[in-house]
């Protein structure tokens, strides 16, 4: 299952967006307000929760300065990757485009289709305001 954001104009620089998304604290200010729980659990790693959701552990699993950061679920039952895409555009400006890919059985994919589209949605429209 292969899931996109919409690309989210940002007036900061390509490295500027790189190094607020390696910095995993910095996804607690992109939360959806349902958040339950978040948690850092190291520099790479955290943990976190959405209301009726299971807890969900990502950690850094690729960061290639300045134009993507793949965060990777660490341990759990499903396996899934949420890919953060960066495009400098002019000087000071940059594209962002979040991407959800997970290897899910088709019950699974439909139940959570629409949750984790919202999700990146809100991750994405949030970075703007939070940089």
């Amino acid at each position: 299952m292969n899931l996109e954001s919409p690309k989210i104009s940002i007036d900061k620089s390509a490295q500027d967006v790189f190094d607020f998304l390696a910095n995993v604290e910095n996804f607690e200010k992109l939360m959806p307000e349902n958040i339950s729980k978040f948690e850092v659990l190291g520099e790479d790693k955290f943990l976190f929760a959405l209301k009726g959701m299971p807890e969900i552990v990502l950690k850094k699993k690729e960061a290639i300065a300045p134009n993507k950061i793949v965060l990777g679920a660490a341990g759990g039952k499903l396996d899934f990757a949420l890919e953060g895409n960066i495009t400098e555009t002019a000087d000071n400006k940059s594209d962002v485009q979040l991407s959800f890919n997970g290897d899910f059985n088709p019950m699974m994919a439909m139940m959570i289709k629409g949750p984790i589209t919202k999700f990146i949605e809100t991750l994405a429209t949030s970075i703007p305001n939070a940089i």
